[in-house]
This record gives structure tokens, sequence and C-alpha cells, in this order.
């Protein structure tokens, strides 16, 4: 599978998701310093949400007062203020370009995806909240866009029905994820990861994550992710409702070196003697 120019799979670099989310709380000046600072801690791509409120949104709580950092307001007004317009991705774009990163989002509804669409993005993510809505996983197979796809929250049957509307040789990679907000670390069951790349060796694996801390994720790619993604904020004590299960620019980047360093180790599966060891064997080995 490649994204852009990047070929993801064993033997290459672990592809970095900064995931930006709606974590820049509808301004544009916000998630644009998310980019650049993904761009700085190493991270290959960044990614986006993008809904339409107005379908996305249950009519049942349109009208629920929410507190906001814009003040009181209807609950379809404040989905409607988080959402970018092509002002605002055109910029995204031009951003990204400028930082060398991969961008994306996922789409939460055809005509989200529709409008992604005229991005030509290198990939689309299907969010595990979307990995049942059939129409929206047709929509996306049918136009070949290579696709991410997200499990939180779903059974094995949930991704074999994804996986049969995509196709098993369709480019595309599958996510181990757990959908809560944060995760605690004993729910995180990375062995999953081997399982999934088990039972569909026709597609690369990954990492979602939503724990606190950047260990687990390094310790999913020793696993075998070839893909992790984790939200990114500039202070997890801003407001929105993914900014605890996200990592701040420094602790992001501090998670790259560290994937980086584990890829450096894990090295070969052979057992051989090194080169390296050579002096000391020399001197420690003194019967020889």
């Amino acid at each position: 599978m490649n994204i852009g120019d990047k070929e993801i799979g064993d033997n290459h670099p672990c592809y970095i998701i900064s995931e930006i989310g709606i974590n820049h709380n509808g301004d544009i000046a916000v998630a644009e310093d998310l980019i650049r600072a993904a761009a700085d801690a190493g991270a290959d791509a960044v990614k986006f949400q993008k809904r339409t409120p107005e379908i996305c949104t249950p009519k049942a709580v349109w009208d629920n007062v929410r507190d906001t950092p814009w003040g009181p307001m209807r609950y379809i007004e404040y989905r409607q203020l988080l959402e970018f317009d092509h002002a605002d991705y055109d910029r995204i774009a031009h951003v990204a370009f400028e930082n060398g990163m991969d961008w994306f989002a996922s789409p939460c509804d055809i005509p989200s995806f529709e409008f992604l669409l005229e991005y030509a993005p290198p990939v689309v993510k299907v969010a595990s909240a979307m990995l049942t809505n059939i129409p929206l996983i047709e929509r996306i197979a049918e136009m070949g866009v290579p696709a991410i796809i997200s499990t939180g929250g779903a059974t094995l049957e949930n991704i074999y029905q994804a996986q049969r509307i995509f196709g098993r040789n369709y480019p595309a990679a599958i996510m181990h994820c757990v959908a809560a907000y944060p995760v605690p670390d004993k729910f995180l069951n990375l062995r999953v990861i081997g399982t999934l790349r088990s039972l569909f060796p026709k597609y690369e694996v990954g990492y979602s994550g939503h724990e606190i801390g950047i260990a687990t994720t390094v310790a999913a790619v020793a696993l075998g992710a070839n893909l992790v993604e984790r939200h990114i904020t500039l202070d997890r004590s801003m407001w929105g409702t993914d900014q605890s299960a996200s990592i701040e620019p420094h602790g992001f980047k501090r998670m790259v070196r560290d994937i980086r360093a584990v890829e450096d180790a894990l090295g070969s599966s052979a057992k051989t003697f090194l080169e390296i060891e050579k002096p000391a064997m020399e001197k420690l080995r003194y019967w020889e």
C-alpha cells in the first residue's frame, strides 16, 4: 500500500499520522499551528474530520443547549462552528504542502466524502464509528480511494463486512483501535495487532491510540503496526472532547523519536555473530 509517495509495509518506516481531528475548535489558525507542530515532530501526515452537521447530528439533540467557547448555544450550531469550509481546507492543503506533510480526513457522511474528493486525497480514513456505515463505505470503495479502516467498537464480523465491500486486494489498512477517550492501558489489547495481521494478510495493519502517554504506542510498532495514529493538541487543557486523549507537541516528538529507535532496534531475525561484538569477545574469551 502507498500513501502519497510513501510505501507502507514491514520493510518500510512506520507511517505516523498526527490526528488533528477537531482539536482546532473551528479555528483555522490553530489548525495551521497543529500542522506545523506535527511536521516539526516528524509525523508523516495530519488528519482531520469532516462532517455535514445536519446529516451527522441526530435531530433530537439539535436544540440541546451546550456551553461552548463561544458561549451557550444550540448543539447543532456548535457542530456547525467546528466545520471548515473550502477556504479553510485550501489553507490546510497549502500549509501541509509547505511543511512536506500528507493530509487527509475522515468523512462522516457521503457529502463530506465528495467534498474531500475535490482535494484528491492520497487516502481517506473510515473512522471507527463509520465502520458500519455501509453506504459511505460503498461510495469510498466505488471511487477507488485508498482507505484506512479504524476498528474501535467493532467486531470481527464488522471488519469482515467492510473488507468484503472493499475487496481482498483493495489498497487499504486496518487499524486496531479501542473507542474510548482516553483508554486505560489495561484495555488496549495490543495483541490484537497480531490477530489482524494473521486474519487480513493482504492488508497493512496499524494502531490508532487514544491512551494517555506514548509507551504503548511505541510498543504497538514493536508488535507489528506499520501505521500509527495519535491525536495531537497544542495544550491538553484546551476545550474539547478529544483533548485529554491527545499528545502535546513535545510528547509527539518524543513518540516519533522512540518509534524510529524501536524500528532500528528490531533489526534482523537472524541470530549471527556480529562484527560489532568482535572486540568484546576477543577481550573476554580468554580461553580462545
